[in-house]
């Protein structure tokens, strides 16, 4: 849906589940399109060396100061935290 130019777009943080069961993080105003950047590498050069295979977390609702502020957070989590956050989290419309 189209931002009017008064208004701020929403950002998302986002995991992506790769091919190598690796966990990536991620922020964008658009996750499907984010996605398929990164499916078809013109995205973050992590995906070079693994294919993103489905999108596992995304939380809206952010500026891109705080998504930005959420993603480091994210980052700094251990792989099980991550998988904790992953397993709790219930999709928009479910």
């Amino acid at each position: 849906m189209p931002e009017s130019k008064n208004k701020t777009p929403e950002w998302y943080v986002y995991i992506i589940l790769c091919s190598d069961t690796s966990l990536y993080t991620g922020i964008s105003t658009d996750t499907t399109r984010r996605f398929e950047e990164h499916r078809t590498q013109k995205g973050a050069k992590y995906f070079r060396a693994r294919a993103p295979e489905k999108i596992v977390f995304i939380e809206g609702g952010h500026t891109r100061s705080t998504a930005s502020q959420r993603e480091a957070a994210v980052k700094k989590l251990s792989r099980q935290e991550k998988l904790s956050l992953i397993n709790a989290y219930i999709p928009l419309g479910s």
